[in-house]
């Protein structure tokens, strides 16, 4: 594996831990996301 793809794993991981932690936090503390779709790549694209 090359260092460019130890980046995306490491990425990956971190994503796969931090983005449920957040949304749980947001939903905990009742801040509101946006529901509209975001013109950037979603988060398994990336």
């Amino acid at each position: 594996m090359n260092n460019l793809d130890a980046v995306f794993v490491d990425i990956d991981d971190f994503c796969q831990t931090f983005l449920p932690a957040w949304k749980k936090y947001l939903i905990s503390y009742g801040i509101k996301q946006r529901n509209k779709p975001s013109r950037r790549h979603c988060v398994p694209n990336i």
